[in-house]
């Protein structure tokens, strides 16, 4: 018989099988405790492009060091560490990138690389303040910033460009090929609110030439936004507009919030809803790309996103039925959600006329 680890649960014991070949539960946990030292080893291999310059052919720890700027003897022992979890790999003298480490790459086609940068320099030191949010229900990153994330961000172009830059490298790995066999609702006008550098919209219209966009965020995100879509050659046919979605959004035919809601508390997301409501003519349709939660205690990428929006924001990820009381409560009716190849999911919705009831809605493929 294999060992077991227990536990207590109330009044009962609770026994949970450990295979007799794996690690002790000390072990594990130990592991787990030191996953903060894991994303500082990868955000130094992101910082300091290694997965980049192994693109081509592998090098050795001397040829990476003088490549990279950094010392040979501590940018080994980092490889080491690294290489035991799978992202490297060594024969001899040279490193190998795996296809796991190949993400880190800047020339990868599903590059994570500036997510990397975005977290360690953006998120990593406002989560030491997560106890607080615990105890007090305040973002940790209002706290240690002194402002809320999204103000803090808006303050610098700089760092208004990095988190454009980390959106589209979301865009383009972890929702890749979310919208391959998607059909765009009907209509001439897609507004993508809060659409940062438009890497979802080009996505939904590069191959519709009938189709206009608008491009509506913050200023700060505007020359970022302008420049994506004169690189994407889109610039003829997106607007790039800039404003505030709590006070006011542009007509259009067709409405998406990517990645938006979630960073929002209920009430917030309400007004959010609202304002579209307002600009939105009865029948307009709303897609809202989200992840959803899904039931039970099986692992998935959203229950852990939902940790990020504890510490970093007031918002949260949500459940299907979430989404659907937060749309009907602000005037739209959940025509079905479209689940995809990724993580996420597309919730559509129409602007409903008054007094439209609620419709009962399932997921579809």
């Amino acid at each position: 018989m294999g060992r077991y680890r227990s536990f207590r649960k109330g009044a009962s014991t609770v026994s949970d099988p450990v295979p007799p070949d794996g690690p002790p539960p000390a072990v594990v946990m130990s592991q787990l405790l030191g996953g903060f030292q894991l994303s500082q080893a990868l955000y130094v291999v992101a910082k300091l492009d290694i997965c980049t310059l192994l693109e081509e052919k592998p090098l050795t720890v001397t040829e990476l060091a003088e490549r990279s700027g950094a010392r040979p003897e501590p940018l080994s022992r980092l490889i080491r560490t690294l290489a035991s979890t799978g992202i490297f790999h060594t024969t001899g003298d040279l490193v190998h990138t795996t296809p796991l480490g190949a993400t880190l790459s800047r020339t990868h086609p599903e590059t994570v690389a500036h997510i990397a940068e975005m977290w360690m320099e953006t998120h990593y030191l406002p989560f030491s303040e997560l106890l607080h949010t615990v105890r007090t229900g305040e973002p940790g990153a209002t706290r240690y910033f002194g402002k809320p994330a999204f103000a803090w961000v808006g303050e610098d172009p700089a760092r208004a460009r990095q988190v454009a830059r980390a959106m589209a490298d979301l865009t383009g790995s972890l929702r890749r090929g979310m919208f391959d066999a998607y059909q765009l609702p009907a209509g001439d006008r897609v507004a993508d609110v809060g659409g940062a550098d438009g890497s979802v919209l080009a996505e939904l219209i590069a191959h519709r030439p009938d189709r206009q966009g608008i491009l509506f965020d913050l200023p700060a995100m505007v020359p970022s936004g302008n420049a994506a879509m004169v690189t994407r050659r889109l610039d003829d046919r997106v607007a790039v507009v800039a404003g505030d979605f709590f006070t006011e959004v542009p007509e259009a035919d067709v409405y998406v919030l990517s990645f938006i809601l979630h960073d929002w508390d209920d009430d917030a997301a309400g007004r959010i809803l609202a304002t579209i409501r307002r600009s939105a003519s009865d029948g307009a349709r709303l897609l809202l790309v989200e992840g959803l939660v899904p039931p039970g205690d099986q692992p998935h990428l959203i229950k852990m996103v939902d940790l990020t929006m504890l510490g970093m924001v007031p918002g949260r990820e949500r459940t299907a039925e979430e989404y659907t009381t937060l749309l009907t409560d602000a005037g739209f009716v959940v025509d079905r959600i479209v689940t995809t190849p990724t993580p996420f999911s597309i919730v559509e919705a129409t602007a409903a006329a008054d007094g439209q009831p609620p419709r009962q809605v399932r997921p579809v493929g």
